[in-house]
């Protein structure tokens, strides 16, 4: 009997041709079979061949993330499909911008957290900071939850960006 510590959160890279209509398939089949995506992100990677990469971030059981790379794998784009949580080292980042709105003692207190993060005040007004946060994923969340009592208005995320240490390319 499967049990919620069988349960963990993968990142998955797949290399596809950059055509109209790929995202909406990789999206489809993971809506269509109850599958959740925690994090995607989607870029060019190679403009002369025209492919692109995908970035997402899963939860599943080893039997449920097996079947997400073998349907991910039949699917006519792709590629190459690799899990970058088991075939080795890798490397991920996220990046978030936050709007902490506040005077006073809290304007203060906001600084000296993004300082201790490592985060940069990217715009500034008399009532108001804009901070760029790069790191894993459980940074910005901590760096989150320390903001919110002290004004946090606004987040954006872009995803988990991630990729293979070592000198051998992956995709």
């Amino acid at each position: 009997m499967m049990t919620q510590q069988d349960i963990r959160t993968h990142t998955i890279a797949v290399l596809v041709d950059n055509e109209a209509g790929v995202l909406a398939r990789v999206i489809g089949l993971f809506s269509g079979r109850g599958y959740n995506i925690e994090s995607l992100t989607v870029a060019e990677v190679d403009t002369a061949e025209h492919l692109s990469r995908i970035t997402l971030v899963t939860s599943g059981t080893p039997m449920v993330i097996e079947q997400i790379k073998a349907q991910l794998g039949r699917l006519v784009p792709v590629r190459m499909v690799a899990d970058l949580t088991v075939e080795g080292p890798a490397v991920s980042r996220e990046l978030a911008l936050l709007k902490v709105v506040g005077t006073g003692e809290k304007r203060v207190e906001s600084l000296r957290i993004a300082d201790i993060f490592r985060a940069n005040v990217v715009d500034s007004t008399n009532e108001s900071f804009v901070f760029e946060i790069v790191g894993k994923t459980d940074k910005l969340d901590a760096f989150i939850k320390l903001m919110e009592p002290l004004g946090l208005a606004e987040i954006s995320r872009t995803g988990v960006a991630a990729i293979a240490r070592g000198k051998d390319p992956l995709l």
